[in-house]
């Protein structure tokens, strides 16, 4: 079902955006939530109005997030993480984290707009995410995850070097 969205839809898309979900998804959430609307001709037309209306406001949108795209092109993203044994993360990273990663670094973008394949990192290395700052603005951000200090296991220590002896 073809429908088109009047506001964000985390892992769906931005407003104004037209997407196809399935009906019951549509007809059970969306529709009367009053997130999205049918996409019927008459409401495509007004999509279409509203897009010229909003072409300035659209273009300074544009421009603002290419220069977000310029500041995220010079950066080096590093994501610190407790690691185990054979670059196995305690936990994972998420795109939360990276957004935390990027504030940090001076860029401000919302968790929401950040898609990381599989929506989480499992082990260290260089991953890739896709930041969506508008409908036609994306950028692949590649950052690295690396661990903190290693964990090692604790080995069992003598029992004499623990205890003081009772001859000395």
């Amino acid at each position: 079902m073809e429908i088109i969205l009047k506001q964000d839809v985390e892992n769906l898309g931005l407003e104004f955006d037209t997407v196809n979900v399935k009906p019951g998804y549509a007809r059970n959430f969306l529709l009367p939530q009053g997130i999205a609307l049918l996409a019927t001709p008459k409401n495509k037309a007004a999509l279409e109005a509203t897009l010229e209306s909003r072409k300035e406001e659209e273009a300074k949108l544009v421009a603002a997030a290419n220069a977000v795209v310029e500041q995220l092109k010079k950066l080096s993203i590093t994501i610190p993480a407790k690691v185990g044994s054979g670059d196995r993360l305690f936990g994972s990273i998420n795109n939360a984290d990276l957004a935390d990663a990027l504030e940090k670094a001076g860029v401000s973008v919302d968790k929401k707009y950040i898609k990381i394949p599989g929506n989480t990192i499992k082990r260290t290395g260089t991953a890739t995410a896709l930041i969506r700052l508008h409908r036609t603005v994306e950028y692949n951000l590649d950052f690295t995850v690396v661990s903190d200090a290693p964990v090692e296991a604790a080995a069992p220590k003598d029992k004499a070097e623990e205890t003081p002896s009772a001859e000395a």
